[in-house]
């Protein structure tokens, strides 16, 4: 394998299998140095945003609620119900706030979480 191909492996962290997630639950995981909330939706969309809740200052996303929003779907934290969009990890009920989002494949029904996305939705 080259450096190149070696490196743009390792930014595909796999984390677990999709079907150890249970449907619209939370689970946790060190991806990259980060805690990161993984989220599985009805529609088997995986998605991946930080775990920490900037209102709260706490690390508890996970522990929150999926649902969808007109035809977002969100994470509300347990601490303040904030609702976070799991596509961007924009704050539907602050725009000035926000956790980062991170990209998610899946492969062979491996989930892989990569980098902090740039900018989403």
């Amino acid at each position: 394998m080259t450096p190149a191909a070696h490196q743009r492996a390792e930014e595909w962290q796999p984390v677990c299998r999709i079907v150890e997630l249970a449907v619209e639950r939370g689970a946790t995981a060190l991806v990259h140095g980060q805690a990161i909330a993984i989220f599985r939706t009805q529609d088997d969309h995986v998605y991946a945003l930080g775990n920490h809740d900037p209102f709260a200052k706490a690390s508890v996303l996970a522990k929150g609620i999926v649902g969808t929003r007109e035809g977002v779907p969100f994470v509300a934290s347990p601490s303040h119900k904030h609702a976070f969009d799991l596509r961007s990890g924009r704050c539907l009920d602050d725009t000035h706030v926000s956790v980062p989002a991170y990209d998610v494949r899946v492969v062979e029904g491996v989930v892989l979480v990569g980098h902090r996305k740039v900018d989403a939705a």
